[in-house]
Protein backbone atom coordinates (compact mmCIF):
# COMPACT_ATOMS: atom_id res chain seq x y z
CA UNK A 1 0.00 0.00 0.00
CA UNK A 2 1.46 3.33 -0.80
CA UNK A 3 1.15 5.93 2.12
CA UNK A 4 0.15 9.43 0.60
CA UNK A 5 2.64 12.31 0.27
CA UNK A 6 2.64 14.52 3.04
CA UNK A 7 1.68 18.28 1.96
CA UNK A 8 4.64 19.40 3.81
CA UNK A 9 7.15 17.43 2.52
CA UNK A 10 8.86 20.88 0.93
CA UNK A 11 9.14 21.97 3.76
CA UNK A 12 10.26 19.35 5.73
CA UNK A 13 13.33 18.99 3.02
CA UNK A 14 16.76 19.97 4.75
CA UNK A 15 17.83 23.88 3.58
CA UNK A 16 19.56 23.68 0.55
CA UNK A 17 22.75 26.28 0.25
CA UNK A 18 22.44 29.78 -1.34
CA UNK A 19 23.63 28.29 -4.94
CA UNK A 20 21.37 25.26 -4.91
CA UNK A 21 17.79 26.83 -4.67
CA UNK A 22 16.08 26.26 -7.95
CA UNK A 23 13.86 28.50 -7.23
CA UNK A 24 15.99 31.83 -6.33
CA UNK A 25 17.62 33.64 -9.32
CA UNK A 26 20.84 34.17 -9.21
CA UNK A 27 20.31 37.92 -9.92
CA UNK A 28 17.99 38.47 -7.03
CA UNK A 29 20.21 36.67 -4.27
CA UNK A 30 22.84 38.95 -5.47
CA UNK A 31 20.94 42.57 -5.27
CA UNK A 32 19.49 41.06 -1.89
CA UNK A 33 22.81 40.47 -0.18
CA UNK A 34 23.82 44.54 -1.50
CA UNK A 35 21.10 46.19 -0.21
CA UNK A 36 21.50 44.53 3.31
CA UNK A 37 25.32 44.93 3.71
CA UNK A 38 26.15 48.37 1.61
CA UNK A 39 26.67 51.02 4.12
CA UNK A 40 24.58 54.39 4.14
CA UNK A 41 26.48 57.18 2.50
CA UNK A 42 27.03 60.26 5.17
CA UNK A 43 26.62 63.93 3.71
CA UNK A 44 29.07 66.04 2.42
CA UNK A 45 30.83 68.01 5.33
CA UNK A 46 30.15 71.13 3.20
CA UNK A 47 26.66 70.25 2.97
CA UNK A 48 26.59 70.08 6.77
CA UNK A 49 28.50 72.92 7.56
CA UNK A 50 25.65 75.33 6.37
CA UNK A 51 23.17 73.83 8.98
CA UNK A 52 25.67 74.07 11.77
CA UNK A 53 26.48 77.77 11.11
CA UNK A 54 22.64 78.48 11.17
CA UNK A 55 21.94 76.41 14.41
CA UNK A 56 25.08 78.20 16.17
CA UNK A 57 23.59 81.39 15.02
CA UNK A 58 19.93 80.53 15.94
CA UNK A 59 21.52 79.56 19.80
CA UNK A 60 23.66 82.55 20.29
CA UNK A 61 20.87 85.11 19.75
CA UNK A 62 18.23 82.93 22.01
CA UNK A 63 20.96 82.80 24.73
CA UNK A 64 22.15 86.60 24.17
CA UNK A 65 18.44 87.68 24.24
CA UNK A 66 17.54 85.78 27.33
CA UNK A 67 20.34 84.22 29.40
CA UNK A 68 24.08 86.70 28.81
CA UNK A 69 25.24 89.20 26.51
CA UNK A 70 28.40 90.47 25.71
CA UNK A 71 29.32 94.33 25.37
CA UNK A 72 31.78 96.31 24.93
CA UNK A 73 33.17 98.93 27.58
CA UNK A 74 33.48 101.86 25.10
CA UNK A 75 34.51 104.75 27.85
CA UNK A 76 36.79 105.09 30.64
CA UNK A 77 33.97 105.86 33.14
CA UNK A 78 34.62 102.46 35.17
CA UNK A 79 38.58 102.63 35.01
CA UNK A 80 40.04 100.84 36.42
CA UNK A 81 37.38 98.09 37.38
CA UNK A 82 36.63 97.92 33.21
CA UNK A 83 39.06 99.47 30.95
CA UNK A 84 37.70 101.42 28.21
CA UNK A 85 40.56 104.48 28.09
CA UNK A 86 41.81 105.63 25.27
CA UNK A 87 44.67 103.74 23.81
CA UNK A 88 43.79 100.25 25.02
CA UNK A 89 41.62 97.30 24.27
CA UNK A 90 38.03 97.92 25.50
CA UNK A 91 37.45 94.88 27.81
CA UNK A 92 34.69 92.82 26.57
CA UNK A 93 32.32 91.66 29.46
CA UNK A 94 29.36 88.99 29.87
CA UNK A 95 26.19 90.41 31.13
CA UNK A 96 23.23 88.08 33.48
CA UNK A 97 20.07 88.64 31.85
CA UNK A 98 18.61 86.09 34.03
CA UNK A 99 19.44 87.59 38.06
CA UNK A 100 17.34 90.48 37.65
CA UNK A 101 14.15 88.85 36.82
CA UNK A 102 13.96 86.99 40.33
CA UNK A 103 15.24 90.46 41.97
CA UNK A 104 16.33 93.98 41.78
CA UNK A 105 20.12 95.21 41.70
CA UNK A 106 21.32 96.03 44.78
CA UNK A 107 24.26 98.76 45.46
CA UNK A 108 27.91 97.66 44.70
CA UNK A 109 26.38 95.91 41.26
CA UNK A 110 28.01 96.92 38.41
CA UNK A 111 25.29 96.80 36.04
CA UNK A 112 24.27 97.42 31.77
CA UNK A 113 21.10 99.33 31.56
CA UNK A 114 19.53 101.57 28.30
CA UNK A 115 19.80 105.55 29.14
CA UNK A 116 16.26 106.89 30.20
CA UNK A 117 15.21 109.71 27.99
CA UNK A 118 17.27 112.42 30.53
CA UNK A 119 20.45 110.35 29.34
CA UNK A 120 20.10 110.05 25.62
CA UNK A 121 18.09 113.56 24.76
CA UNK A 122 21.56 114.94 23.62
CA UNK A 123 22.87 111.61 22.53
CA UNK A 124 23.88 111.89 17.95
CA UNK A 125 22.82 108.46 16.94
CA UNK A 126 25.14 106.74 14.93
CA UNK A 127 23.97 106.36 11.22
CA UNK A 128 23.25 102.85 10.05
CA UNK A 129 25.68 101.48 7.29
CA UNK A 130 23.76 101.74 3.62
CA UNK A 131 25.15 98.20 2.70
CA UNK A 132 23.12 95.24 3.97
CA UNK A 133 26.10 92.84 4.48
CA UNK A 134 28.03 95.73 6.05
CA UNK A 135 24.94 96.22 8.39
CA UNK A 136 24.61 92.12 8.68
CA UNK A 137 28.20 91.68 9.92
CA UNK A 138 27.71 94.70 12.24
CA UNK A 139 24.89 92.82 13.96
CA UNK A 140 26.56 89.88 13.82
CA UNK A 141 29.72 91.77 15.79
CA UNK A 142 27.36 93.37 18.72
CA UNK A 143 26.29 89.97 19.22
CA UNK A 144 29.67 88.74 20.15
CA UNK A 145 31.00 92.38 21.55
CA UNK A 146 32.94 92.93 18.91
CA UNK A 147 30.83 96.08 17.00
CA UNK A 148 31.09 99.19 18.26
CA UNK A 149 28.03 99.16 21.54
CA UNK A 150 24.70 101.35 20.96
CA UNK A 151 25.31 104.85 22.33
CA UNK A 152 21.92 104.22 24.91
CA UNK A 153 23.63 101.39 26.36
CA UNK A 154 25.31 102.55 29.65
CA UNK A 155 27.61 99.96 32.50
CA UNK A 156 27.82 101.73 36.02
CA UNK A 157 28.22 100.84 39.71
CA UNK A 158 25.02 101.37 41.88
CA UNK A 159 25.13 103.77 44.87
CA UNK A 160 22.17 103.84 46.47
CA UNK A 161 18.77 102.37 45.38
CA UNK A 162 14.83 104.19 45.53
CA UNK A 163 13.81 105.75 48.55
CA UNK A 164 17.44 106.10 50.05
CA UNK A 165 18.59 109.67 50.41
CA UNK A 166 22.27 110.43 48.67
CA UNK A 167 24.98 113.44 48.38
CA UNK A 168 28.13 114.47 48.04
CA UNK A 169 30.63 114.43 50.15
CA UNK A 170 31.40 114.61 54.38
CA UNK A 171 34.92 115.80 54.93
CA UNK A 172 36.53 113.14 54.39
CA UNK A 173 35.41 113.79 50.72
CA UNK A 174 32.94 110.62 51.22
CA UNK A 175 29.61 109.97 49.16
CA UNK A 176 27.15 109.78 51.77
CA UNK A 177 24.02 107.79 51.89
CA UNK A 178 21.25 108.08 54.88
CA UNK A 179 24.02 109.80 56.68
CA UNK A 180 26.50 107.48 56.37
CA UNK A 181 29.51 107.56 54.45
CA UNK A 182 30.50 104.93 51.95
CA UNK A 183 33.49 102.68 51.67
CA UNK A 184 34.22 102.52 48.19
CA UNK A 185 37.58 100.78 47.54
CA UNK A 186 37.15 101.00 43.85
CA UNK A 187 37.31 104.08 43.36
CA UNK A 188 39.89 105.05 40.62
CA UNK A 189 41.45 108.99 39.90
CA UNK A 190 42.32 109.31 36.30
CA UNK A 191 44.46 112.59 37.81
CA UNK A 192 46.28 111.60 40.66
CA UNK A 193 46.01 115.45 42.02
CA UNK A 194 42.48 115.79 41.44
CA UNK A 195 41.37 113.70 44.38
CA UNK A 196 38.40 115.49 45.34
CA UNK A 197 35.24 114.29 44.09
CA UNK A 198 32.46 116.37 42.68
CA UNK A 199 29.81 118.05 45.25
CA UNK A 200 26.10 117.66 45.45
CA UNK A 201 22.90 118.62 47.39
CA UNK A 202 20.97 115.48 49.02
CA UNK A 203 18.93 113.53 46.02
CA UNK A 204 16.38 111.45 47.25
CA UNK A 205 16.18 108.43 45.00
CA UNK A 206 12.58 107.81 43.52
CA UNK A 207 11.07 104.40 44.20
CA UNK A 208 11.63 102.07 41.85
CA UNK A 209 14.88 104.13 40.23
CA UNK A 210 18.61 103.57 41.36
CA UNK A 211 21.98 106.01 41.78
CA UNK A 212 24.32 105.07 40.06
CA UNK A 213 27.93 106.14 39.59
CA UNK A 214 31.32 105.52 37.47
CA UNK A 215 34.21 104.01 39.32
CA UNK A 216 36.59 106.71 37.38
CA UNK A 217 34.74 109.30 39.76
CA UNK A 218 36.17 112.05 38.54
CA UNK A 219 35.61 111.40 34.62
CA UNK A 220 31.98 109.96 34.40
CA UNK A 221 28.68 111.55 33.15
CA UNK A 222 26.54 109.91 35.69
CA UNK A 223 23.66 110.56 37.57
CA UNK A 224 25.35 113.44 39.15
CA UNK A 225 25.12 115.42 35.87
CA UNK A 226 22.75 113.77 33.58
CA UNK A 227 19.23 114.86 33.01
CA UNK A 228 20.96 118.16 35.11
CA UNK A 229 21.04 115.94 38.11
CA UNK A 230 18.75 115.44 40.91
CA UNK A 231 15.93 112.83 40.66
CA UNK A 232 16.26 113.45 36.89
CA UNK A 233 19.28 111.58 36.73
CA UNK A 234 18.42 108.41 38.50
CA UNK A 235 17.88 105.10 36.36
CA UNK A 236 14.54 103.66 36.56
CA UNK A 237 14.98 99.53 37.06
CA UNK A 238 12.66 98.81 34.35
CA UNK A 239 16.00 99.90 32.06
CA UNK A 240 18.40 97.66 33.56
CA UNK A 241 19.87 95.13 30.89
CA UNK A 242 21.74 92.76 33.37
CA UNK A 243 24.50 92.52 35.51
CA UNK A 244 27.94 92.58 34.92
CA UNK A 245 29.61 89.12 35.69
CA UNK A 246 32.70 88.34 33.99
CA UNK A 247 35.88 90.10 31.88
CA UNK A 248 35.66 87.59 28.89
CA UNK A 249 38.01 89.67 26.92
CA UNK A 250 41.13 90.37 26.83
CA UNK A 251 42.74 87.08 27.71
CA UNK A 252 45.10 88.45 30.07
CA UNK A 253 42.37 90.56 32.09
CA UNK A 254 39.56 87.73 32.13
CA UNK A 255 37.96 87.72 35.54
CA UNK A 256 35.15 88.07 37.45
CA UNK A 257 33.59 91.78 37.91
CA UNK A 258 33.51 93.12 41.62
CA UNK A 259 30.55 93.87 43.42
CA UNK A 260 31.31 95.22 46.74
CA UNK A 261 28.38 96.57 48.69
CA UNK A 262 29.91 100.37 49.10
CA UNK A 263 26.83 100.33 52.38
CA UNK A 264 27.87 97.35 53.88
CA UNK A 265 30.81 99.22 56.00
CA UNK A 266 29.67 102.77 55.88
CA UNK A 267 30.02 104.33 58.73
CA UNK A 268 27.85 107.34 60.37
CA UNK A 269 29.13 111.39 59.93
CA UNK A 270 28.31 114.38 60.74
CA UNK A 271 27.59 116.45 57.77
CA UNK A 272 29.32 119.86 57.70
CA UNK A 273 26.43 122.15 57.40
CA UNK A 274 26.58 125.19 54.39
CA UNK A 275 28.19 128.08 54.41
CA UNK A 276 25.16 129.58 55.64
CA UNK A 277 24.19 127.65 58.29
CA UNK A 278 27.75 128.18 59.48
CA UNK A 279 27.25 131.20 59.94
CA UNK A 280 24.16 131.56 61.13
CA UNK A 281 25.25 131.50 65.08
CA UNK A 282 27.62 134.60 64.33
CA UNK A 283 24.62 136.55 62.65
CA UNK A 284 22.58 135.60 65.04
CA UNK A 285 25.03 136.65 67.99
CA UNK A 286 25.49 139.83 65.91
CA UNK A 287 21.77 140.55 65.84
CA UNK A 288 20.84 140.21 69.36
CA UNK A 289 24.26 142.01 70.58
CA UNK A 290 22.72 145.51 70.21
CA UNK A 291 19.47 145.00 71.95
CA UNK A 292 21.54 143.49 74.84
CA UNK A 293 23.91 146.32 75.17
CA UNK A 294 21.42 148.96 75.37
CA UNK A 295 19.57 146.95 78.15
CA UNK A 296 22.85 146.70 79.93
CA UNK A 297 23.16 150.48 80.04
CA UNK A 298 19.52 151.02 81.13
CA UNK A 299 19.75 147.82 84.04
CA UNK A 300 23.32 150.28 84.96
CA UNK A 301 21.65 153.53 84.87
CA UNK A 302 19.21 152.27 86.88
CA UNK A 303 21.47 150.81 89.49
CA UNK A 304 23.46 154.21 89.44
CA UNK A 305 20.51 156.53 89.73
CA UNK A 306 19.12 154.14 93.14
CA UNK A 307 22.32 153.98 94.99
CA UNK A 308 22.54 157.88 94.58
CA UNK A 309 19.12 158.59 96.20
CA UNK A 310 19.99 156.36 98.91
CA UNK A 311 23.36 158.19 99.62
CA UNK A 312 21.06 161.77 99.75
CA UNK A 313 18.68 159.99 101.93
CA UNK A 314 21.50 158.95 104.49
Amino acid sequence: MVEPVSQNAPEDEPERPEEERPWRSRSEGRHGAHRKDKPKKKRSFWKELPILLVIALVLTILIQTFLAKVFMIPSGSMEATLHGCTGCTGDRILVDRVTYDFTDPSPGDVVVFKGPPAWTQNEIPTQEPSNFVVRALRGLGSLVGFAPPDERDFVKRVIATGGQTVQCCDTQNRVVVDGKALDEPYIHWSDPSQQTQSSFPPVKVPDGSLWVMGDNRNDSSDSRFQGGGGPAGAVPVDHVIGKARIIVLPPNRWGGITDHNPQENAQPVALSAPAWQSGLPLGVGVAAAWPTLLVGRKLSAGVRRAATGRKRRT
